[in-house]
C-alpha cells in the first residue's frame, strides 16, 4: 500500500480520523508517521507523554505490516516493548517503522521516534504484530 492508501485506511478504520497521525512514506522496509503535537498530548514538565509515543509506535507498525499486506484491519498487537531515551518538549513527534520480519502469522518492526525540536531520538520501540490467517 502507498503512504495515501495507508491514510486513508488509517482514517476509516477508527471514529476518530487517525487520531491526527499523518503518513509521510511507506514501502518495502516501513512506514514514517508524524504526528502534530498539541497540549492534549503533553504531560506535567512539558514533555509528550508516554501514551502518546508508545500509541505511535504501535500505529506506525500495524502500517509498516500493512504497507506490506495490504489492508488487513485484524491484524493485532501481541507485544510492544518501548525505551524512553529522552524527554520530548512539546513539538511534533515522528516515528520510523522498519519491519524485521514479516512471517505468515507473526510480524516484528523496530520503531524509531523523535521529535523535531530533538537531534537525538526520543524512545525506541519494537512491536510484533499477530496477521490473521488468510
Amino acid at each position: 500500500m502507498t503512504a495515501g492508501e495507508l491514510q486513508d485506511f488509517l482514517d476509516r478504520a477508527f471514529p476518530t480520523p487517525s487520531a491526527g497521525y499523518v503518513v509521510e512514506r511507506a514501502g518495502p522496509w516501513g512506514a514514517d508517521l508524524r504526528l502534530p503535537v498539541t497540549d492534549q498530548h503533553g504531560r506535567p514538565g512539558g514533555t509528550v507523554s508516554g501514551p502518546t509515543l508508545m500509541t505511535l509506535a504501535d500505529c506506525t507498525a500495524w502500517l509498516a505490516i500493512l504497507a506490506q499486506i495490504g489492508p488487513v484491519a485484524l491484524a493485532v498487537t501481541t507485544s510492544l516493548h518501548i525505551d524512553f531515551l529522552r524527554k520530548p518538549p512539546i513539538a511534533d513527534v515522528w516515528a520510523r517503522g522498519r519491519l524485521l520480519k514479516l512471517g505468515a502469522r507473526l510480524a516484528v518492526v523496530d520503531v524509531e521516534l523523535g521529535s523535531v525540536a530533538l537531534e537525538e531520538p526520543a524512545a525506541k520501540a519494537q512491536v510484533t504484530y499477530s496477521i490473521p490467517p488468510r
